[in-house]
């Protein structure tokens, strides 16, 4: 009995030719192949005569071969076949290239459909590498919509199109994953229903229930899985940390600045959090500049008070960087005790702070013990912090910048500390300056709980954005002139560091990059053409540590007026007195980029902006970068960027491995919500879902598919 678990190579018919050209696809079990979607449809469902063919046009005709040949392109070592069909109405050239065996296959009087694209060479018509299929045989590829599906080289379209119609034909029981009121509450079909119909529809509408219901299937498994790691960890001990209302308002209180609303709300339910025995698993979202590190901050002290250890992870270590210079303000102002002293650790710089000022540098070996022997209680750094050697016997929380997934055995590797047998998990904070819209919170970060801070803070201007033309440029650098002049700094943003770089864009054309600004030959026109008279550096990541930290260090201390950089400043630069953020080729960054870029500004009382180039005249160009003009804050532009990219790109598609009809689905609230509460509800009755093999099975299979750690 076929069974989606059945191994194509076990089902007769498909020989081992077959069985190679569907594993470069990767598809190896029935469920993979009737999972393997098409990406559009041919409609022929107007069968067209050849007089009505018109170039660009996508059509079936029913005709006669009246004349065939086969010659030999040397200059290319190709064979083209090339046809005269005939109807009613007229003849078209028919052309096949590299195909020889359609000269056996199509004798001259053969009948059949005609399926291709009406293209023009030299001022006369024909169909390029059409489909055919006799006349007098059951048409699966020349009429109605026909599914065209990812191929690759020996698996095309025409040949999965033979597989998919017996084998699902041959499917009989299949067993549904979602509650059957669920889809009758959304109207709609069985798994195997919506399989049928997405592979063989009747109609274009009637393709998209069927996508949607099979789109539901992955939503409903990553909600049971994110639930399921929620109360998972929820049994997981953890350190309590019992700070007191006294302790927080009296350290609250020494800050040299008050807190904004949502960081109060955000700090408190952070607060709440490790006071309980179970790990904290939460996701902290701000606008860049918002003070997040502040609310960490605040956590951090308050959890060294009672004994305990924290780690702060960043992804860079100018990020880490920025952080210790963060807790050294504070420390300076808020704490007078020289017990909470906390380090920075990274692989190219160790040093402790000890507040009012005094700090040293340090062997990595020295902050390696005093962290082990609980003498550090805050330690800010890479991922050098997870390196054999480092161990953190009172480790309680963790925070981590811009890094969204941090599995549980990693935590667990940092915790090296066992009572009676047992470790005890840190509470788990993730930061991120990268709006994520709320379908995605719901989805792929729902095992997550959501603190969001969503106010500048006080004296913070709005930046103001503008997309300057090609035109306009001289009059940008007058206004980056003037503002130098006031005393403020400039950044100037390129996508590449030298001109001869090509792109690692692997969609771009040859030499679509030659045109890109690159920073070595900007930082030379800038430095010696526009601003002779001004002081311009140049930063971008081939530059060693050490080079970089004393360009960063020199712009922090105003030394230069105009810093020309790559995307290494995007996260981790603070700068208060730069207000120009100038960025060319603005149309090659993403949304979330350009908005960190834009961050990097607008950090003091003094008016910002950030100026666009671009000569990108593009429409789909012009409404990205229009939409960072107007958004009032970065939810907002994340929700516009989602809206015009799609879930695939504003995450990746790799980073996740979910399936492109269910990232498409994350933008439908109604599906993401319905799906989390079918999940909640089977979990309620059956939390390891041991009444439900079959559920258990597919969820399975589908962790080991879709990796969001």
């Amino acid at each position: 009995m076929l069974t989606l678990n059945t191994e194509l190579a076990h089902i007769q018919g498909i020989n081992k030719r077959l069985q190679d050209g569907l594993k470069k696809l990767g598809l190896i079990t029935v469920r993979d192949l009737v999972l393997h979607l098409p990406n559009r449809y041919d409609d022929f469902s107007n069968a067209a005569t050849i007089a009505d063919l018109a170039v660009g046009q996508i059509a079936s005709v029913r005709a006669r071969v009246a004349k065939i040949e086969m010659r030999r392109s040397f200059r290319r070592n190709m064979a083209i076949v090339e046809a005269v069909l005939e109807d009613r109405t007229g003849s078209v050239r028919a052309v096949w290239f590299n195909q020889p065996y359609i000269l056996r296959s199509l004798p001259v009087g053969t009948v059949g459909n005609f399926a291709g694209k009406a293209t023009v060479s030299q001022g006369a018509l024909y169909l390029s590498n059409p489909v055919y299929e006799p006349a007098y045989a059951e048409t699966k590829h020349t009429e109605g919509l026909v599914p065209i599906y990812p191929e690759t080289k020996g698996m095309t379209s025409r040949g999965i199109r033979y597989l998919m119609r017996p084998i699902l034909d041959a499917l009989k029981d299949v067993p549904e994953c979602v509650p059957h009121d669920v889809c009758k509450k959304l109207d709609l079909p069985s798994f195997l229903e919506a399989l049928r119909m997405v592979h063989m529809p009747q109609s274009a509408e009637a393709a998209e229930p069927a996508k949607k219901r099979i789109a539901l299937e992955d939503l409903f498994l990553l909600q049971l899985t994110n639930l399921q790691a929620k109360m998972k960890l929820a049994q997981e001990p953890a350190h309590p940390v019992p700070w007191t209302d006294a302790e927080r308002d009296a350290l609250l209180a020494e800050l040299p600045f008050a807190l904004t609303g949502s960081q109060r709300s955000s700090l408190d339910e952070i607060l709440a959090d490790i006071q309980r025995p179970h790990p904290m698993n939460r996701l902290l979202q701000g606008d860049v500049g918002s003070g997040k590190t502040v609310v960490i901050a605040v956590a951090a002290l308050l959890a060294a008070r009672h004994g305990f250890q924290t780690a702060i992870l960043a992804p860079t270590e100018t990020l880490a960087r920025q952080h210790y210079r963060t807790f050294e303000k504070i420390f300076n102002r808020a704490v007078h005790d020289w017990s909470l002293n906390f380090a920075l650790m990274t692989s190219a710089e160790c040093r402790a702070s000890y507040g009012e000022g005094l700090e040293t540098d340090l062997p990595k070996a020295r902050v390696a013990s005093r962290i082990k022997d609980g003498h550090l209680k805050i330690v800010i750094g890479t991922h050098a912090l997870l390196q054999k050697g480092v161990t953190f016997p009172r480790l309680a929380l963790v925070a981590v910048d811009e890094q969204h997934r941090f599995g549980v055995e990693q935590r667990a590797a940092l915790t090296k500390s066992a009572g009676h047998g047992a470790r005890a998990l840190p509470h788990f904070l993730s930061m991120s300056a990268t709006p994520i819209p709320r379908t995605l919170s719901l989805t792929i970060f729902g095992d997550l709980d959501l603190s969001i801070i969503d106010e500048l803070p006080s004296g913070r201007k709005p930046i103001i954005t503008k997309v300057v033309a090609s035109t306009d440029r001289p009059k940008a650098h007058a206004f980056i002139r003037q503002e130098i002049k006031k005393g403020r700094q400039a950044f100037v943003i390129c996508p590449r560091i030298e001109e001869s770089e090509d792109s690692d864009d692997a969609t771009a054309i040859p030499n679509a990059w030659s045109d890109v600004k690159a920073v070595t030959q900007e930082y030379e026109k800038l430095a010696k053409e526009i601003f002779p008279d001004l002081k311009v550096a140049m930063l971008h990541g081939k530059m060693k540590s050490a080079e970089k930290a004393a360009v960063m260090d020199a712009f922090a201390k105003n030394k230069t007026n105009i810093l020309v950089a790559t995307s290494v400043i995007e996260v981790g630069v603070d700068v208060p007195n730069a207000t120009i953020m100038a960025i060319e080729d603005a149309d090659r960054f993403g949304l979330a980029q350009l908005y960190q870029f834009r961050g990097r500004v607008g950090r003091s009382s003094h008016q910002s902006a950030c100026l666009l180039f671009t000569a990108n005249k593009s429409a789909v160009s012009r409404e990205r970068l229009k939409a960072l003009t107007t958004a009032k804050n970065g939810f907002e532009l994340a929700e516009k960027d989602l809206a015009m990219r799609g879930p695939g790109e504003f995450l990746g598609r790799t980073q996740t491995g979910m399936p492109d009809i269910a990232m498409n689905a994350l933008n439908d609230m109604e599906l993401v919500k319905a799906a989390r509460t079918a999940a909640s509800d089977v979990l309620k009755k059956d939390k390891d879902l041991k009444q439900n093999p079959h559920l258990e099975e597919r969820l399975n299979a589908f962790r080991k598919a879709v990796h969001l750690e």
